[in-house]
């Protein structure tokens, strides 16, 4: 059974930081693609970043500069560095796993973490 677990969110100033770790497991492919989204009240979900397997990333134009992805592919997991957080990053924050089966994608989420930025 694939597990896909969150952590390191909660309350920071605003110009502070947080990281955020995600763990995935119990999948016998490997995880294609880790992603990191978010979701805030009354918005809809948004890609912040994402990395590859090869290590390619990409990042959503509000938070380039500040935030950095990682993973450690030996361990299934994706670091989520966040620098000079700004109040509009709060939010819940998901991480997406991917795998290719062969035949196709298949997507984990994990149950989020609240990132909480006050002014």
């Amino acid at each position: 059974q694939v597990q896909v677990v969150e952590s390191g969110g909660g309350l920071v100033q605003a110009g502070g930081s947080l990281r955020l770790s995600c763990a995935a497991s119990g999948s016998r492919f490997s995880f294609n693609k880790m992603d990191w989204y978010r979701q805030a009240p009354g918005k809809q979900r948004e890609l912040v970043a994402g990395i590859a397997g090869d290590s390619t990333t990409n990042y959503a134009d509000s938070v380039k500069g500040r935030f950095t992805i990682s993973r450690d592919n030996a361990k299934n997991t994706v670091l989520l560095q966040m620098n000079s957080l700004k109040p509009e990053d709060t939010a819940v924050y998901y991480c997406n796993a991917r795998i290719w089966t062969g035949t196709s994608f298949v997507n984990y989420w994990g149950q989020g973490t609240q990132v909480t930025v006050s002014s």
